[in-house]
């Protein structure tokens, strides 16, 4: 009598959804909408041009730096008609700074797998006006929730250059669990990358990351200057206890 081969559970939910261009995701400090064309002035401002804090935003991403506008309006123009990439832009929703109501970064869902539930946080440009704010936090959590919870996938993944340091800093502050290096993995900008491999799944959402990224952007982790009380990697910590 043959023995049965081991394989894997079955997976009881049904395929994910795609993304839709009527996407509004609110938060406390930002605002996801769908990228448009109109939104290429503002992010220029903040990101384009000669300038070396600003080239140097570009480092790691597979696009750029621009330091004209004619051909950064474009690969706004080319982003925002794309479907996978899905682009999403970052509004500041915060009154009291000048870049109020204007798009101050993007970020992106790709490598979108519905029959698998599996998809990407990827293409993630935050300017300085979002860099090291609640809004940069929340607009993770903002599209990891929409992910997750509306559109029905079970891992969201993160990936990087493995040189980039504070993309790999940031996502395991934000819950994402490191599952290796992918040696030699791409060409990009004809240097060859490593890319650094995270994920989470759906149970690590639910069960302690959601809750945590909720209490640390919650006012009430914030004091008056705006610093933190606690750190989320605490807050993380304090959930899985």
């Amino acid at each position: 009598m043959a023995l049965a081969r081991p394989r894997g559970p079955i997976v009881s939910s049904g395929p994910a959804l795609l993304p839709t261009n009527k996407t509004r995701l609110p938060g406390r400090a930002i605002l996801l909408e769908k990228l448009e064309p109109n939104h290429a002035s503002d992010l220029f401002s903040l990101t384009g041009g000669s300038a070396l804090e600003r080239t140097s935003l570009w480092d790691y991403m597979g696009d750029g730096p621009y330091s004209e506008a004619e051909s950064f309006e474009k690969s706004i123009a080319s982003k925002s008609a794309s479907l996978d990439p899905f682009f999403f832009a970052i509004i500041d929703k915060r009154s009291s700074m000048p870049s109020f109501g204007k798009a101050i970064g993007y970020l992106s869902l790709m490598r979108i797998t519905p029959d698998h539930l599996t998809v990407e946080i990827g293409n993630v440009m935050f300017s300085s006006a979002l860099q090291r704010t609640t809004g940069a936090t929340e607009a993770i959590y903002l599209l990891a929730r929409h992910a997750f919870e509306d559109l029905n996938y079970r891992r969201v993944e993160w990936k990087c250059d493995s040189l980039n340091a504070p993309s790999r800093k940031a996502a395991l502050r934000l819950g994402f669990v490191h599952e290796g290096i992918f040696r030699q993995h791409m060409v990009v900008k004809g240097r060859s990358r490593d890319t650094a491999w995270f994920s989470m799944l759906r149970d690590e959402w639910t069960g302690n990351v959601k809750g945590a990224m909720e209490k640390w952007l919650g006012e009430e982790n914030f004091n008056d200057d705006g610093s933190q009380k606690k750190p989320l990697q605490d807050l993380t910590r304090k959930t899985e206890q």
